[in-house]
């Protein structure tokens, strides 16, 4: 049977990457899709150079605006360091789309017909070690009497399957929407921001607010921005600014 060494070798590293893990500040930020870096074990997938450098492999520009809203916020930031295509952490084990086939126009020949044993082995190397430290960290605040907040960070492409996006930011929430609901009142000009938009709970894309937010009653949200406007430095910079304050403008709503 595989198992996680199978999957990582020690020459890969951790599955998991913390940022600013002595930061003060009450927010949380967690990055799913920051990576396009694939484990030496599975090679390409069977994949074009194209297709592993395309939004289907991983969320470009997130990491940056999440690393930069952590300076900002004085937040710890928990990132994965591998693709989405080889384990998608914001989809729970029983979730075709976890270790997908298909994504958007793309075949995914290494995710085919895979076994139990090797979906148990991604699952045990990827998924469990990166939600197990989201956990612990959510957690060791709960013990200290600060519960967190909760915001995950994605991006998005300005076209899908053809069509336009209109939307510059998204402001995601499933059952509690507290935060969303601040965040979109404090929306100020300079975004084009809707609510769930361009996706939403019905898409499965809220797994990591249901699995550590909902649960403990935590404030949360999840953030989306098109990844066109994050391109470089300086977009990554103005959405990151931007996010930072509508966040601590809201978050002064729910203040003592």
């Amino acid at each position: 049977m595989l198992t996680r060494s199978d999957i990582l070798a020690a020459s890969d590293g951790a599955a998991v990457a913390v940022h600013r893990p002595e930061s003060q500040g009450r927010v949380l930020l967690v990055c799913e899709h920051a990576s396009r870096r694939l484990p030496a074990s599975v090679g390409d997938l069977g994949l074009s150079s194209d297709a592993l450098i395309s939004h289907i492999a991983w969320d470009p520009g997130a990491l940056a605006v999440a690393e930069r809203m952590a300076e900002l916020l004085d937040a710890t930031l928990i990132s994965q360091r591998f693709s989405r295509l080889i384990y998608d952490c914001n989809r729970p084990p029983e979730s075709p789309s976890a270790m997908p086939e298909v994504s958007e126009i793309y075949e995914i020949p290494g995710n085919r017909d895979l076994s139990p044993a090797e979906k148990f082995a991604r699952t045990a190397a990827l998924y469990v070690p990166f939600h197990d430290r989201v956990a612990s960290e959510i957690a060791l605040r709960r013990q200290r009497g600060a519960a967190p907040v909760l915001v995950t960070i994605h991006s998005f492409t300005p076209v899908y399957m053809g069509k336009r996006r209109d939307v510059e930011i998204g402001i995601l929430h499933d059952d509690d929407s507290r935060l969303a609901d601040a965040m979109l009142n404090g929306a100020t000009e300079g975004y084009r921001v809707e609510r769930n938009e361009p996706y939403g709970p019905a898409d499965g894309v809220t797994h990591s607010l249901r699995l550590h937010a909902l649960p403990f009653g935590l404030l949360n949200v999840m953030i989306e921005v098109r990844n066109d406007l994050i391109a470089d430095v300086d977009g990554q910079e103005r959405a990151a600014g931007y996010l930072a304050r509508l966040i601590n403008a809201a978050l002064g709503a729910f203040d003592p």
